[in-house]
């Protein structure tokens, strides 16, 4: 197949330049807060029908999501994936605009700014955990998506009938592991979380549903790190097939099976 030819920017007004990545990082956060608040106004599916916040909270939150994403995913880029170059060029760092981001960071300062809010409120801040959890699965789709306009993070040669020939990945069709990534850690785990939360009532044991995302995202992302190609300045780490993905995903698979352990443990009223 070949590459559908998408201009990677959406619309421009003057010199000002609006790039499809940057508006579904917008829309990620936008459609993960709606959702949100409405499932903060199912008290019951919550422990104690206790939310960790109030609707009109989280949407006063968003502002932070933004800042814990943005400076989280960009913090791990240069961190994680190029710090030798960063270390001699370390202006270009705030660089954004140019692109690099990083998965893990994001998750890292996001979870961060949803503790620091709630442990002020003296909220469970598993809970909140949990809500992220429901909710992060937006953004993952359409980011990958986005990552599939860019026509980056592209995968091995294939000869499946779904390939495509990426600009820049040469005249042999490759695996579109962006559209892989997107299905299974955004449609296919937002359905999972949705299941075990509404079917399940899952957010009745605190740090459960956060733990079925840990553990939904890194098998996903492992998987798929199988047919995606690493970074080119990095490469594959060992063995011919570790990735940095790999490396830095089995943090979020052992926290999620820790959170799932430690919400089975506990009593809850």
């Amino acid at each position: 197949m070949p590459f559908p030819q998408i201009d990677p920017v959406a619309f421009a007004i003057g010199p000002l330049v609006i790039r499809w990545y940057a508006l579904a990082y917008l829309a990620g956060i936008f459609l993960g807060v709606g959702y949100g608040m409405l499932i903060l106004r199912r008290k019951s599916l919550w422990v104690n029908n206790n939310p960790p916040m109030t609707p009109d909270e989280l949407f006063d939150f968003a502002f932070w999501i933004v800042i814990g994403i943005v400076a989280g995913g960009r913090l791990g880029y240069v961190l994680f994936y190029n710090p030798v170059y960063f270390a001699q060029y370390p202006l270009e760092a705030f660089a954004v605009w140019d692109g690099g981001m990083s998965f893990h960071g994001g998750l890292l300062g996001l979870v961060i700014a949803m503790s620091v809010y709630l442990g002020i409120k003296k909220a469970n801040i598993l809970s909140g955990l949990d809500l992220l959890a429901c909710c992060a699965t937006i953004g993952l789709f359409l980011g990958r998506v986005a990552n599939f306009i860019n026509a980056e993070l592209y995968g091995s040669v294939t000869t499946m009938p779904w390939g495509v020939v990426f600009p820049g990945g040469g005249d042999l069709p490759r695996h579109p592991s962006q559209l892989y990534e997107g299905l299974l850690e955004g449609v296919v785990l937002f359905l999972v979380i949705r299941y075990f939360t509404h079917v399940k009532l899952v957010l009745r044991r605190p740090g459960t549903a956060a733990g079925i995302f840990g553990i939904g995202y890194a098998l996903s992302r492992i998987f798929v790190e199988f047919f995606r190609l690493p970074d080119a300045h990095i490469g594959y780490l060992a063995f011919g097939w570790l990735t940095m993905g790999m490396v830095l995903t089995l943090p979020v698979l052992f926290a999620g099976i820790a959170l799932i352990a430690w919400a089975q443990t506990r009593r809850h009223a």
